[in-house]
């Protein structure tokens, strides 16, 4: 459940439907769903077994199975692009606390409710968006100090579930509407030419990957507080895609029958959830109730996911240096609420944050990540010795050259596209200062790592009970 609440988020609830929406609907679920299996379940369990196999979290993994001390330094570039990425999150985190707070107050469906003035009056409010951020920081900081077992798994086991019940009943009240099986027409009836289409493909790979949080060091934090013989590609590779995958369903099952049912534009874009959904409520029949159940939802996977994603930074943190795990959390937690100010004071800055973090520093931290069981460890030594030991579902050769060439292979094209695609376009600069600041960050991480040595020198060996 840990797994889950980390991986569903706003890639799921917010990032799913509108990307759905402008790639030919059930097409476009088609192509997610191939590539979820295809690249992201054999990553998650590689990702996810480096964590159970060394007992470290990012950096005390690199310096483990690695023997280069400068190549050590991509473990502190993996750390530094879940510390930037988490810096730009947490003020999204505030947004959904925003409209949660407001569809419990009833705000939108009041006689006169405007979505648009409404959006534009709250993000052009610097204070405002500041002090949710510092709310969001200070919350998550409250439930990390009490750990992953007392703290994160307390909080997603309730959170989940709610989240599940509430986007069915959404989804239920949706095709009860006029023309609402329309919207659930469009989302699971593929139009095919779109599979032939490269945009496609790519967005449905970037989703995969976005949504389930391959190679942002999640999985392999979470993944060294497992125990010796912990089930790895049953629980961390295959039950977190599936959820995961269902969350993402039902936010589309949920959104699209309202979307058709009042005739708003599928293809809105990124702003389907906060202004074309909004706007619906005030007509629909119980619509405060329905607004409390969908923002409240989406509070709740934005939340659960910043937990996972600060925990790498904590985790590592309170590995590496003599602080506390109390003192690792207000560092981390006091670290990205500095470094998210300039996101939350702008959300040009925080799509600009995006933009080059998303695009650049996620894909460069997943093929470090997989390089080291690709290229260091080895897949066929990892499989036999620590993937398959008491797991659920028998891991076969198939999954040695996934490992070593499909994943590293589609996440170069990835980039790839993104560069072509950015030559010539208002992102041109963008993309130039994206490869330019990934390129300095391995550089400088490196340079640090090979300086200082290996900072795990010393550190037990690993035990059956795991070293964390």
């Amino acid at each position: 459940m840990a797994m889950v609440g980390a991986m569903v988020g706003a890639g799921n609830i917010w990032r799913m439907p509108f990307t759905t929406g402008q790639n030919g609907g059930g097409a476009f679920l088609i192509a997610y769903i191939l590539l979820l299996y295809v690249v992201a379940v054999p990553g998650l369990m590689a990702e996810t077994m480096i964590g159970r196999y060394t007992n470290r979290g990012v950096i005390g993994a690199f310096n483990q199975i690695l023997e280069s001390k400068r190549a050590r330094g991509l473990g502190l570039v993996v750390l530094i692009v879940n510390v930037a990425v988490m810096s730009y999150y947490a003020p999204i985190i505030g947004w959904a606390l925003y409209y949660a707070g407001h569809s419990l107050l009833a705000t939108f469906t009041q006689p006169g409710f405007q979505p648009q003035a409404f959006w534009e009056g709250f993000i052009s409010n610097p204070a405002l968006v500041i002090g949710l951020h510092t709310v969001t920081m200070a919350s998550i900081a409250g439930v990390l100090l009490f750990g992953i077992r007392r703290g994160i798994e307390r909080v997603v086991k309730w959170m989940i579930p709610l989240l599940v019940f509430a986007l069915v009943a959404v989804g239920v009240r949706g095709v009860t509407l006029s023309g609402g099986m329309e919207g659930v027409a469009f989302a699971f009836t593929p139009d095919w030419t779109y599979l032939t289409r490269g945009s496609t493909w790519v967005a449905a790979l970037s989703q995969a990957l976005f949504s389930t949080g391959l190679g942002w060091g999640i999985a392999l934090t979470y993944g060294s507080y497992l125990g010796r013989y912990d089930d790895v590609p049953l629980g961390g590779g295959m039950f977190t895609a599936i959820g995961n995958t269902s969350v993402g369903l039902l936010a589309v099952f949920a959104t699209f029958p309202i979307v058709f049912a009042f005739g708003i534009e599928p293809t809105a874009g990124s702003n389907l959830l906060f202004i074309s959904l909004a706007e619906v409520f005030p007509e629909l029949p119980g619509g405060a109730l329905w607004a409390v159940l969908f923002f409240v939802s989406f509070f709740f996977a934005t939340f659960s996911s910043g937990l996972g994603i600060t925990e790498v930074g904590v985790t590592t943190v309170s590995e590496e240096t003599r602080l506390s795990r109390t003192g690792s959390v207000l560092a981390v937690c006091g670290i990205i609420w500095l470094l998210g100010l300039p996101s939350a004071y702008s959300s040009s800055f925080l799509g600009q944050m995006d933009f080059m973090f998303g695009s650049f520093g996620l894909p460069l931290s997943t093929l470090a990540i997989i390089a080291l069981v690709a290229w260091k460890l080895g897949p066929e030594r990892a499989r036999v010795i620590d993937l398959n030991r008491n797991a659920g579902i028998y891991v076969g050769r198939w999954w040695n050259p996934v490992v070593k060439y499909v994943i590293p292979a589609v996440v170069v094209f990835i980039l790839g596209y993104g560069v072509v695609t950015s030559i010539g376009t208002e992102n041109q600069t963008l993309m130039i200062l994206g490869i330019g600041l990934m390129i300095a960050l391995v550089v400088v991480s490196t340079t640090v790592m090979s300086v200082v040595g290996d900072v795990s020198s010393g550190s037990p060996e690993p035990t059956s009970e795991g070293g964390n």
